[in-house]
């Protein structure tokens, strides 16, 4: 580990807190088209702060024209309609489709500064050149269903009708674990058929009709065919909950990526390059092939299918690490969100190196002398929208190769909260390092 140490300072940048902090990541994007900006929880005020510093470079400096997030796809798009100047919402207003727990997760003041800025870039230019704020998620079975027949009773009302018929198999309640159990376990019809021809029929009415009135009436049909592709795969997931061999990670990220891969096409049938910032968690940005994910459980993601279908020459993948602080996470899924403590990282894990280093905040490129320097497993960190630091070890550690799991890591030493728009009573009971044991 002493000759770790040493390279790690010897080849680390100290951030200072300016400007210049992020000129050697965008030296290291160069021409590249996509940029994969991790996190290492769900809910760090420096991580959510920093990527959007460089998202703010990378599209005023080298040209990116969309931001795509661990979020689902009507509930951004609602920001993306008040960022691009489309609708008539105040800047509040337009979070409001974030409505299912973990709402903090982008109902939060760093990511409410962000679309501030960026529906200001936006304001002076053409509708074109407007930079959008995507969800890549499919989670939103059902919203998505309402969202493609109201964009039908729009454009053609026909086929809204139709698609009430094709949609109708899905009425449950609401409820997409239900349909998911009962599809699964045959007690109901599964709406696959369905969702697929609905999809279809959509694509037909193509966009050469729709330039005629416009780029706006291009991008509403491009909004409802995305929504038409997350009621497919939220569907496939919902059932392969219960009783499918099929892994749901799997097509969770595979969705996620196919998304990415429609924006880009869609931005370029704009006129664009394709260029997209992507925000998400470290576990599905990172190149999953070196991590136990993808070698044990054979699982992929966001990370590796990029660079399978565009290469390393055309993306780059960032991971940010913490050693401790605190974050906002809940204990049970549903509950309320809480400033939690983190605790110091673990022995044996990458962020104890980078700490043990004592540099504080600093960037690394994985390049190189510092590739070599880790490129053997060392535990990782992981904390999604759940915190439990009773099970420290079990719940929230894997194994990863650093070197060939990321391109870049940001390690910020000591971190904060994020702070949610809408705080619960146990928000002001701040977690301090004496609430839990150290021991396991």
């Amino acid at each position: 580990m002493a000759t770790a140490l040493e390279g790690i300072r010897h080849l680390a940048r100290r951030l200072e807190g300016r400007p210049s902090d992020y000129d050697a990541l965008l030296d290291q994007v160069g021409d590249r088209s996509l940029v994969l900006l991790g996190e290492a929880s769900h809910g760090t005020h420096d991580f959510y702060r920093r990527r959007a510093e460089i998202t703010q470079r990378l599209i005023e400096e080298k040209g990116f024209e969309a931001v795509a997030v661990e979020a689902d796809w009507p509930d951004a798009l609602r920001l993306t309609r008040y960022v691009k100047g489309e609708s008539g919402d105040s800047l509040d207003a337009a979070f409001g489709d974030f409505e299912r727990f973990p709402r903090w997760m982008w109902r939060n003041h760093e990511v409410r500064e962000f679309i501030a800025w960026l529906c200001e870039h936006n304001a002076s230019r053409p509708l074109e050149q407007r930079v959008g704020f995507h969800g890549l998620d499919l989670y939103s079975l059902y919203r998505s269903a309402e969202a493609v027949i109201a964009y039908l009773d729009e454009v053609d009302p026909d086929q809204a009708a139709r698609a009430r018929v094709h949609y109708a198999c899905l009425d449950h309640g609401g409820d997409p674990i239900r349909y998911g159990q009962e599809a699964a376990l045959g007690l109901s019809q599964s709406c696959q058929d369905e969702a697929v021809s609905l999809l279809a029929d959509l694509l037909e009415l193509g966009d050469d009709d729709l330039r005629r009135d416009g780029l706006l009436a291009v991008d509403e049909q491009f909004y409802a065919e995305q929504n038409a592709r997350v009621v497919i795969n939220a569907e496939a997931y919902y059932r392969a909950m219960f009783g499918s061999r099929l892994d749901t990670w799997n097509l969770r990220d595979e969705h996620m990526t196919d998304t990415l891969v429609e924006l880009r096409a869609h931005l370029r049938r704009q006129g664009g390059q394709g260029k997209v910032v992507v925000w998400a968690h470290n576990s599905h940005l990172g190149d999953a092939r070196a991590t136990e994910m993808g070698q044990q459980r054979g699982q992929h993601n966001i990370g590796q299918l990029v660079r399978q279908r565009f290469g390393q020459d055309d993306s780059l993948l960032v991971g940010f690490t913490t050693h401790s602080g605190h974050v906002a996470a809940a204990h049970d899924w549903d509950g309320n969100v809480q400033q939690r403590w983190v605790r110091p990282s673990l022995e044996g894990s990458v962020e104890r190196l980078f700490h043990d280093s004592g540099l504080g905040d600093f960037y690394l490129p994985l390049e190189s002398d510092a590739a070599e320097l880790l490129a053997a497993p060392l535990l990782e960190r992981a904390i999604g929208v759940i915190y439990r630091p009773e099970t420290e070890r079990a719940s929230h550690y894997f194994r990863a190769r650093v070197a060939s799991q990321f391109d870049a890591i940001f390690h910020l030493d000591e971190t904060s909260s994020v702070e949610p728009l809408d705080k619960d009573e146990p928000w002001n009971r701040k977690e301090v390092p004496e609430t839990y044991p150290f021991g396991l």
